[in-house]
């Protein structure tokens, strides 16, 4: 009986240490706020801008160590800005739900009903009849067609259902993975990094466009003042700034690519021959097929022409209705397959943000900063934007985009007021920075949807990743440099 009591005493005293491992960044974390709640706030920060600020580096921990699941994150942003900042309850429940929460939740409805019509095979040989069948233009015209489509309705969206097109090509080429690996590389990175970049050319293409643009909304559009208008960013606004950024960078991509890896084929008439006999046992398309289509071109017309009066996120939800109202995809389709925790996860992120303003934190965050940056005469012009570049991208690749812009959004507007530069271009700058994170194969869903192929290493996303980061920055300061005054910034 003693034995079988001090057995149970060990073995709960294990159960509680291997607790405490696996929440060990969770409680550090609990202890680090804790901490920095009574140290008194620096000079120019008040109490409530502390808190905030507490409240958000905690939350940048928790996203960059996952001792929980990062909806849980989102749980306990609620939870702190009611229980820390002492906001009334009713206040941050509607802070929760802007129209940029609002286009992400409609926008991976929309994600889920395009993947179930299972288009993978025809769109690999639409692309092929374009390009032809040598490997280079291949790759460029997958890049292309990936970043045309995810600008629109998402990167994971694209990613999956572009994954099957590049496994259709490379296992119709071989079936040995070792004689093919330079192969399914380049194919396999020009749809990650298509969709990579091709997410930052319009606001659908990814959250954190969503975001910036609520971001511009809700700190500098007084309907009063006419001027203000240019803050109202729309889909076509959007476009004329980021479009022409994603297009620039498509040939490098390529160009890279080939530069790292060598495909062992050159030319794919073998597999494209098979891959044109399985088109024609599928048949032509059916009016199912057309219906999709139809519906998805009619929401993007809304976003285009609507945007601006009904908002980005009711059109995404309209879409999402027409889908489901004429049965193309069921309701346990879509409650399956919307990752509703991304959805909680950016409304918690964006009202936090909307707090670091409204307290002052941004502001105190952002003139710190530039204090930082003028002894090195960084604090202006576009040595500034080259600065919120390389920080965007470092804060990028520990967390997703969108948690990125959500934190940092609030501090560039702020930057950009202090330093007398344009919030738009500063926006912009930190906006699309935030999709250069390309050193892993967590960094983007794209990357680990391709990864989960089997046909990459880990090490190889390091090896190309430094290489797009520093090509993309560049493409993206020339712009903001000689492209965007242009057009008014």
């Amino acid at each position: 009986m003693q034995a079988a009591k001090t057995f149970g005493q060990f073995w709960s005293l294990r159960s509680l240490v291997l607790f405490m491992h696996d929440r060990r960044w969770l409680i550090a974390t609990l202890i680090f706020a804790a901490v920095l709640y009574f140290v008194p706030p620096p000079e120019g920060l008040s109490r409530e801008g502390q808190l905030v600020l507490i409240i958000s580096l905690s939350a940048v921990i928790l996203f960059v160590t996952e001792p929980v699941p990062l909806p849980t994150v989102a749980l306990m942003i609620i939870v702190a800005q009611v229980l820390v900042l002492g906001l009334d309850s009713g206040r941050v429940a509607r802070s929760l739900m802007s129209d940029s929460v609002l286009f992400i939740m409609g926008s991976l409805m929309l994600a889920v009903a395009i993947v179930k019509q299972k288009l993978d095979k025809r769109i690999a040989y639409l692309i092929v009849q374009m390009t032809g069948t040598g490997v280079f233009q291949i790759c460029f015209g997958v890049s292309l067609v990936c970043g045309v489509l995810a600008s629109i309705i998402g990167e994971h969206t694209v990613a999956a259902m572009m994954l099957p097109v590049a496994l259709t090509l490379i296992s119709l080429t071989s079936d040995d993975p070792k004689e093919i690996k330079g192969l399914a590389a380049v194919l396999l990175f020009s749809i990650s990094y298509g969709c990579a970049i091709g997410g930052i050319g319009t606001p659908s293409g990814g959250a954190r466009n969503a975001i910036m643009i609520g971001y511009w909304k809700d700190f500098f559009f007084d309907p009063a003042n006419p001027e203000t208008r240019k803050f109202l960013v729309d889909y076509v606004g959007w476009m004329k700034y980021a479009y022409p950024v994603f297009l620039l960078q498509l040939p490098f991509v390529t160009g890279i690519l080939f530069s790292v890896f060598r495909p062992e084929r050159k030319n794919l008439k073998r597999a494209v021959a098979r891959l044109r006999k399985q088109i024609e046992e599928r048949g032509p398309m059916r009016g199912r097929d057309w219906s999709a289509v139809v519906i998805f071109l009619a929401t993007l017309i809304g976003w285009i022409a609507l945007s601006e009066q009904i908002g980005l996120g009711t059109v995404a939800l309209m879409g999402a209705i027409l889908f489901l109202s004429v049965g193309l995809v069921r309701w346990q389709d879509m409650n399956s397959g919307v990752n509703w925790g991304v959805v909680l996860l950016y409304a918690a992120t964006i009202s936090l943000g909307v707090e670091m303003k409204a307290s002052g934190a941004a502001e105190w965050v952002a003139t710190s900063f530039l204090d930082m940056l003028g002894p090195v005469h960084m604090d202006h012009g576009l040595p500034l934007l080259a600065a919120y570049t390389g920080l965007t991208t470092a804060v990028t690749n520990t967390m997703s985009a969108g948690a990125a812009v959500a934190v940092l959004g609030p501090i560039a507007l702020r930057t950009a007021e202090l330093a007398h530069e344009s919030p738009l271009t500063l926006g912009f700058i930190t906006a699309i920075s935030s999709s250069f994170a390309y050193f892993t194969a967590a960094a983007h869903p794209a990357f680990t949807i391709v990864y989960a192929s089997g046909y990459l290493r880990a090490a190889d996303f390091f090896k190309v990743g430094w290489r797009m980061a520093v090509m993309s920055a560049l493409i993206l300061l020339l712009a903001a440099w000689l492209y965007w005054p242009m057009l008014g910034t």
